[in-house]
């Protein structure tokens, strides 16, 4: 009977520790291996503490989520986490009374918060002029190459030095389609990465006005010669049957991981599931380049997304917010983070921590993302942060299916981006001036 009594005393006692807990929806768009790290980090937290609860939520693709959260937003019941992709960012910062600045949810819930101990190529980007952080920089990414090594060997072609220059991919995609490879090459993400990163690899602008940063009324430039030659030679490249398209955002990757496509140009973020999943030996080595530009390389592009506080909580949910931040920001589980998925660390301790514990040198090319980023910027790659991002990537999609299709040419397809891009450039800054 004693010991009955005292059960029933534990499980009320349980009962009362959850219920008091606090908890925090996070909505979010990871899936497979980043997924699984997201629930884990959740897990983790709420176990390391008794009155916070994380409960993390797939909402979809980036943009699903992004348009249920506005949803939501004006139902009343938005998430108190929104995990939004750096394209989202101009948006999100126009987005008066909708979200509450991190650096503000950190200080008011009296959590030590220095922004300088960020990555600068990675606060800077989701931090405001007045110098304030408006998001918490999570999955940081930047886009670099993948080859599959053993489909070089079959080829003949040297598995210790990934090709450099787009002439050598060109070469080596020739190569491995004369030794039986019927997808030399595709391309994941193909406007983040063919002409933004792009842009900023080879220093030309994207877009005027800094690419954005210096103001809302920035206007596309992608028609320059030399992206018109790039495209140009991609879309020769797809009429030969090297460049073959297997479609939109990251839907390409999954044919890099059977097997079927021997490189790809995509996130950093994806090298946790490739680690996970390739049956094959591969590399990792930076993006290819034109090496006639005066400059080439110079740095990539930030990617990824951050986490950004939705605005009408209450206090208490703001600290447990600002606690959830402070453990993913620990050396000890950023360098955890960086090393499983192979988004960027997002702290120099945590850079440092890597780097100390030997995880570069036993895998390489892990650090072409962070050695991508950390090269000095211009004002034409320091990043790229645009109203109506999310529009403009799905016209950038559009268009240049159509030169891969055979339809247009490259300089009807981006010169139609330019055009469509600033009719959205020019609505979102006339709905924004103050």
């Amino acid at each position: 009977m004693k010991f009955k009594l005292a059960a029933l005393a534990l499980a009320a006692a349980f009962s009362t520790v959850a219920q008091s807990q606090t908890e925090i929806q996070w909505w979010h768009s990871m899936t497979a291996v980043n997924g699984e790290v997201v629930n884990d980090l959740a897990k983790n937290f709420n176990a390391s503490q008794n009155k916070y609860k994380i409960v993390p939520t797939f909402k979809g693709t980036y943009d699903e989520s992004f348009t249920a959260a506005v949803a939501a937003f004006r139902a009343g019941n938005a998430p108190h986490i929104l995990q939004v992709f750096e394209v989202g960012t101009a948006t999100m910062m126009a987005s008066k009374g909708v979200t509450v600045p991190v650096g503000k949810v950190m200080k008011e819930s009296g959590v030590k918060f220095d922004p300088k101990s960020y990555v600068s190529a990675v606060a800077g980007y989701y931090t405001a002029p007045s110098g304030e952080m408006l998001s918490f920089p999570f999955n940081s990414s930047t886009t670099v190459f993948y080859f599959n090594k053993d489909a070089f060997k079959a080829a003949g072609i040297d598995t210790n030095k990934a090709p450099s220059t787009w002439p050598e991919v060109a070469l080596a995609a020739a190569k491995l389609k004369a030794s039986g490879h019927k997808c030399p090459i595709t391309i994941a993400w193909q406007g983040w990465t063919q002409l933004e990163s792009f842009s900023a690899w080879h220093n030309v602008e994207f877009a005027t006005k800094g690419n954005g940063l210096q103001g809302m009324d920035a206007r596309m430039k992608v028609n320059s010669p030399l992206h018109v030659r790039h495209i140009e030679n991609l879309a020769n490249m797809a009429k030969q049957g090297l460049f073959v398209y297997k479609g939109r955002a990251n839907v390409p990757e999954a044919s890099f991981i059977s097997g079927e496509c021997a490189m790809t140009t995509t996130s950093t973020g994806f090298y946790g599931n490739v680690a996970k999943n390739a049956k094959f030996a591969w590399g990792l080595a930076p993006l290819p380049y034109y090496p006639d530009v005066p400059g080439a390389p110079q740095n990539t592009v930030i990617g990824g997304a951050s986490l950004w506080v939705m605005a009408g909580k209450k206090a208490d949910e703001y600290k447990g917010i600002a606690q959830f931040f402070n453990y993913l920001s620990s050396p000890e589980i950023q360098a955890a983070t960086h090393q499983r998925t192979g988004y960027l660390p997002i702290t120099t301790a945590a850079f440092q921590l890597t780097e100390k514990s030997g995880f570069y040198e036993k895998n390489p090319g892990t650090d072409v993302g962070v050695n991508q980023m950390i090269r000095k910027t211009t004002d034409k790659s320091r990043g790229i942060r645009l109203g109506n991002y999310v529009q403009i990537r799905t016209i950038e999609d559009e268009e240049l299916e159509q030169v891969w299709s055979g339809k247009k040419s490259a300089k009807e397809a981006l010169d139609s981006i330019v055009t469509r891009g600033n009719e959205l450039l020019e609505r979102f800054e006339k709905a924004n001036k103050r």
